[in-house]
């Protein structure tokens, strides 16, 4: 069958569900990744035939597209701070707003001179702490999660990538932890429940709700816990960076200043939003 054929069904089946440019998108993905295929193929070859087995391979894929399914989990992997991370159910996905954190944190601190004890809470794929690691290769770094589902991936991304992240489990909302470090970042659940109507049915339905969710009456319940243990474990002038909700800003300052965090800055993301949180301690 003509690649450009099953290109053309791609876009009769989904372009209702996804959109015209995120069917094309995804279409690339998977030529990409199944066939190792460059996204300008068919202008080269417009007559391009795939056999048979290629286009079964095709076909589920665009099957479990049309269930919603994330293109990621159909792939198995995210691309990220200019990596490939393995992710499936039992992690997030990887988002851009959240690269956006780690370049804040690579960049405030990529000319350090001693080497820095960082600490991923809620680390999920493994995704924040390996990219820090990448760039920041003199820091000492780890990632703690409650989920040993989320660590067996984390733990496989670190095999991927090379890296030496110290992983473990631990519970955010019950930390007994002894360890002072210069630097902890966090992306915790943030998204309150009444929030669900403006998510995207594939994020429901196929990410993890222990990673998303957080009460409408208590939504700081996570950052309550990170900001007191930051406040304690924290070593002089250490930093503590955030990713928060975006209608959350400003109760998220008053909160860092009442544990004593100064030069608090509130960064937005490439939308616009209130995004992403950065405090110093004494």
């Amino acid at each position: 069958m003509l690649l450009r054929e099953i290109k053309n069904i791609f876009h009769s089946e989904l372009d209702v569900l996804y959109g015209k440019d995120e069917v094309s998108s995804f279409f690339y993905m998977l030529i990409e990744h199944y066939f190792n295929l460059e996204r300008f193929v068919l202008a080269i070859q417009p007559e391009l035939v795939i056999d048979k087995e290629q286009e079964t391979v095709i076909f589920n894929a665009l099957a479990e597209l049309k269930l919603e399914h994330p293109i990621q989990h159909i792939i198995g992997s995210s691309h990220f701070m200019d990596m490939d991370f393995k992710v499936n159910p039992h992690v997030l996905i990887p988002r851009p707003e959240t690269e956006e954190l780690v370049r804040w944190v690579i960049e405030d601190n990529e000319k350090a001179e001693l080497p820095l004890a960082i600490l991923d809470m809620g680390t999920g794929s493994g995704c924040i702490p390996i990219s820090l690691t990448k760039y920041l290769p003199n820091a000492n770094i780890f990632g703690l999660d409650i989920s040993l589902d989320a660590l067996e991936v984390a733990q496989e991304n670190n095999k991927i990538h090379g890296t030496k992240v110290e992983f473990f489990q631990a519970d955010i909302l019950n930390l007994n932890h002894k360890n002072n470090y210069d630097i902890i970042v966090s992306n915790p659940p943030y998204v309150r429940e009444l929030e669900k109507a403006e998510m995207q049915k594939n994020v429901i339905d196929h990410e993890p709700s222990i990673a998303l969710f957080v009460p409408d009456e208590d939504p700081l319940k996570f950052y309550r816990a990170i900001v007191n243990f930051a406040s304690r474990h924290l070593n002089d002038k250490g930093s503590l960076y955030l990713e928060i909700n975006q209608y959350l800003g400003n109760e998220m300052i008053e909160f860092l200043q009442k544990y004593e965090f100064h030069t608090i800055k509130l960064k937005q993301d490439i939308y616009g939003n209130d995004r992403m949180l950065k405090g110093i301690i004494r």
